[in-house]
């Protein structure tokens, strides 16, 4: 099942900053920023990983983390 609201709150946290930020699943790639990307990607008990590379990387590794975590999701941060 996939949960909305972890959808819309990833969504809009990633769209904050200017880093490129990629969720990966399995062997699928997905925009954080896209809600239509992690809607057919969050689904059941996988285990994520987070790519975060940019200016303000360690920022939006921290509050990405903290909306995860919020949510109950599965994620290894990625350096």
């Amino acid at each position: 099942m996939t949960n909305n609201a972890a959808i819309v709150e990833l969504s809009q946290t990633a769209n904050k900053f200017r880093s490129s930020i990629v969720l990966q699943a399995d062997n699928k790639y997905i925009d954080v920023k896209s809600i239509l990307g992690l809607f057919t990607t969050l689904v059941g008990g996988h285990a994520y990983e987070l790519h975060v590379h940019g200016p303000d990387a360690d920022e939006a590794k921290k509050e990405l983390g903290e909306v995860f975590a919020k949510h109950s999701l599965n994620v290894t941060i990625v350096d």
